[in-house]
């Protein structure tokens, strides 16, 4: 069983609990500079000198809200331009199938799904067939020469594959939505219970999951065909949202328990060798940022220190820095006068040589 550890001291001091040796500790909190009311919504780390950031900004007014796409080259983050840019609205998903064949999915302002291809020099929206007004996209999965989206259509799934000019649309028979998608595992709930559907042939099929009232899925990581992880929550009323961690062996999906937290996770990465870290936000510590790190059915919180200010962050997502141990969390702080700033949060290796 796992054993999620929440120490009631707040401190200005980053810290994890418990501490194991080389554990990951808070390094650094960091911005890509957002205009006003800006959060990022998803982050990909293809090296330590090639991330990408996705999100939205003025997200309070539906006319101005603004996709935003941001690129870390190894010293700085830089806008990278979307050539029409007046139709992008919420950005939600990133994929990449090489450094130079990255891609992003959320809303159109035009009501249709927004996808968007490009590389550092700027990103240009492609336009599947079979699309239609009211589809909505939340994840992405790229190949070289193959993209899957997920999103919903109606009161179905929907998941859109192709290879950047030829697209499927296919609903899923079952009644839900679809909020991730990696290495052929899609993610979402029916609306009552978690859903996750796995390719099989030329179809997607729901797969047997654990019957947990009220529990839904927002993200997935897929290491090997016999290791993944899914994570989400279980609502049991306005307020009262408890932690759900999914994890899969190659012949079932079970429950990962982790009692004792009210954390909503929202976000979920890996090594691709049994370690995984989840972004979320803990309102018993909402000024803290917040991370859990899961090895061997067993899983410890991560904290970031405090800061003057800001009364709440949410990380939304988290990716892996390959090579570095590193990993970086991206979302937004909200201060006390309810303005919302993107952050970026890096955790690492407590060693003295660490780096964030």
């Amino acid at each position: 069983m796992a054993t999620f550890v929440a120490s009631t001291q707040v401190t200005p001091a980053a810290h994890a609990d418990p501490r194991p040796r080389s554990i990951e500790a808070w390094q650094q909190s960091t911005s890509v500079r957002l205009q006003a009311d800006g959060s990022l919504s998803d982050v990909l780390a293809l090296s330590s000198s090639d991330v990408w950031a996705v999100g939205q900004q003025e997200i309070w007014d539906v006319w101005k809200t603004r996709g935003a796409i941001r690129h870390w080259n190894g010293s700085r983050w830089a806008e990278v331009g979307m050539r029409d840019d007046t139709s992008a609205g919420n950005l939600r998903g990133l994929a990449a199938a090489s450094p130079s064949q990255v891609w992003a999915v959320g809303d159109g302002h035009d009501g249709l799904p927004y996808i968007a291809h490009g590389n550092p020099a700027g990103f240009d929206r492609v336009r599947p067939q079979g699309l239609r007004a009211g589809d909505w996209l939340g994840g992405v999965d790229a190949k070289p020469g193959r993209v899957v989206a997920v999103g919903g259509r109606e009161r179905n799934g929907l998941v859109l594959t192709g290879d950047g000019t030829t697209w499927t649309v296919q609903e899923t028979k079952e009644k839900g939505t679809l909020y991730a998608v990696d290495g052929g595992f899609a993610v979402g709930d029916t609306g009552t219970e978690p859903l996750i559907v796995h390719q099989s042939g030329g179809s997607w099929k729901a797969m047997e999951v654990p019957s947990i009232r009220g529990g839904y899925l927002r993200d997935v990581q897929v290491d090997s065909a016999k290791r993944a992880m899914a994570v989400g929550g279980v609502y049991h009323g306005p307020g009262d949202i408890e932690p759900l961690v999914l994890t899969w062996n190659g012949k079932r999906w079970r429950e990962l328990r982790l009692p004792g937290s009210e954390a909503r996770l929202y976000g979920v990465t890996g090594d691709g060798k049994g370690r995984y870290w989840i972004t979320g936000y803990d309102p018993a510590r909402a000024a803290e940022p917040f991370l859990l790190r899961c090895e061997k059915d067993e899983c410890a919180a991560i904290r970031g220190g405090a800061q003057d200010g800001r009364s709440s962050v949410r990380l939304q997502a988290v990716t892996y820095l390959p090579g570095k141990g590193t990993v970086w969390a991206v979302g937004h702080q909200v201060d006390e006068d309810d303005r919302y700033t993107d952050v970026v949060e890096s955790f690492a290796p407590k060693t003295p040589t660490a780096k964030s």
